[in-house]
């Protein structure tokens, strides 16, 4: 199995899920108005599950012996998704984080496209279900934020 290819996808996913991970704490630390609590709290079980797929991301990648990138600075530097300022509306954050979902999706659907051609199911059945848990929190944030 040819590995290079699969780990700079995976490390690519892993890098715009940790600036999504940190962009969800900053919104779950800085929302306000009157959807306060609703958001606060899907935001703090959202980078709860971020967090757990970074960690089977990074897992991943030393499965085929190599090392996951893992400095913020890498991070910034290979996302596609950006930081965010704290003075942005709840509505505001909501949509970011509904950008952000489309973005990890792209790139979950790349690690599985690859790892296909490379004959690694272990990769696509992990990447499987964190798309099935993106999708599904990219509905509810955009039925959420059509009131």
């Amino acid at each position: 199995m040819e590995t290079a290819e699969l780990v700079d996808a995976m490390n690519k996913l892993l890098a715009n899920y940790s600036v999504h991970y940190q962009k969800l704490r900053n919104f779950h630390w800085n929302v306000k108005g009157p959807d306060f609590f609703d958001i606060h709290e899907q935001f703090e079980q959202q980078y709860n599950t971020a967090k757990v797929s970074i960690d089977d991301v990074a897992e991943r990648i030393r499965v085929f012996g190599q090392t996951p990138m893992s400095t913020m600075r890498d991070y910034l530097e290979t996302s596609d998704i950006k930081e965010s300022s704290t003075d942005l509306s709840a509505m505001e954050m909501v949509s970011e984080i509904v950008k952000d979902y489309e973005i990890l999706l792209e790139h979950m659907f790349n690690v599985i496209e690859v790892a296909l051609n490379n004959g690694d199911s272990g990769t696509v059945d992990m990447v499987n279900s964190m798309v099935k848990y993106t999708e599904k929190n990219h509905w509810m944030l955009t039925a959420f934020s059509k009131k």
